[in-house]
């Protein structure tokens, strides 16, 4: 991590000087996003035009603004944000399909002499962006199918046969990891790890990044995280849910996994009340979270800043940003 003045790095693409990146990172409820507009607020003050991208797996669908929390225009505080429900819910915005896009908006904001401004929580899209992606070829249909009707147990015995460090690596019945390890030995002829020596397209080396991961106080977290779904509740959560299952969408596309649809699709199907959905959803969160808060604490590099706090005072919140973005 650079700890020179995010103000002072060069744009100067041309002459092969890396472009800054400014990266906040958080677990969902974190407040995130609310610090990236506030970050880039006070850089446009500075004479730095900035633009917010997404790195969040569930605000990329355009069919989720509410269940996502994707930021509304007011939210957006007057600062451009981008790859913000630009995907259709019938497609799926894998981690690859996501980094391509971002590395083709962050290059044409640089190009364009504007700061980008990466916020998000999702683990894997930033480590692919910035680390690049295993070029694993298509898997064969035939072996895909024949891998996936596999009961889970046959699925791991075969596993440890074929690729003995994988399964060592991965429970028992983690059935979609196991299926896609095996899978990818039998296609390829080669196994997960091997391919992963082969990483492509990362941009790491091609630009500085400026890097905050927000670590609030666990319990305060997980509050807001009960209170965030309420909230989601009061804005139409249901009715969006309602929308998407009208489009009669493949179960097992992204957007109908994400956290909210399933517990309100119940609802919808009369399988339970609106008060257990609730419920529900809000531990959904606090689980999908406490995830995401470990990976940040201990997957990114050491000297990655991390912001500890124990509340959500916003001009608290701001004042420790700043300094680690030398703006005070």
């Amino acid at each position: 991590m650079s700890t020179a003045n995010i103000l002072d790095a060069s744009l100067n693409i041309a002459t092969g000087d890396r472009p800054p990146l400014a990266l906040i990172a958080g677990p969902t409820a974190s407040g995130k996003s609310d610090c990236a507009v506030m970050l880039a607020q006070e850089l446009e003050r500075h004479g730095r035009r900035c633009v917010v991208v997404n790195a969040d797996s569930s605000q990329v669908y355009a069919d989720l603004q509410v269940l996502s929390a994707r930021p509304t225009p007011e939210e957006m505080g007057g600062i451009e944000h981008r790859l913000f429900g630009d995907w259709d819910g019938a497609q799926s915005c894998s981690a690859a399909d996501w980094a391509d896009a971002a590395r083709r908006t962050i290059s044409q904001i640089h190009a364009d002499g504007a700061l980008p401004i990466l916020v998000g929580g999702t683990g894997l899209y930033i480590r692919t962006l910035l680390e690049g992606i295993a070029p694993v070829p298509a898997i064969e249909p035939g072996i895909r199918e024949a891998v996936r009707a596999l009961p889970v147990e046959d699925a791991y015995a075969a596993l440890r046969q074929e690729d003995p460090e994988r399964a060592a690596r991965l429970a028992p019945a983690d059935a979609a990891r196991i299926a896609r390890a095996l899978e990818v030995v039998r296609s390829s002829g080669k196994t997960l790890a091997q391919w992963q020596t082969e990483t492509t397209g990362g941009i790491a080396d091609t630009v500085t990044v400026f890097p905050a991961i927000l670590l609030p106080e666990r319990q305060a977290l997980y509050r807001r995280c009960d209170l965030r779904f309420e909230r989601m509740m009061e804005r139409g959560a249901l009715a969006e849910v309602e929308a998407l299952l009208a489009r009669d969408l493949d179960p097992t596309l992204p957007v109908m996994r994400a956290i909210g649809v399933p517990e309100l699709a119940g609802v919808v199907r009369g399988e339970w009340t609106l008060g257990e959905a609730t419920a529900r959803g809000s531990q959904a969160t606090r689980n999908y979270a406490k995830r995401q808060f470990t990976w940040l604490r201990h997957q990114p590099p050491e000297d990655w800043p991390r912001l500890p706090f124990e509340n959500f005072d916003s001009n608290a919140m701001r004042e420790i940003l700043f300094r680690i973005f030398h703006l005070t």
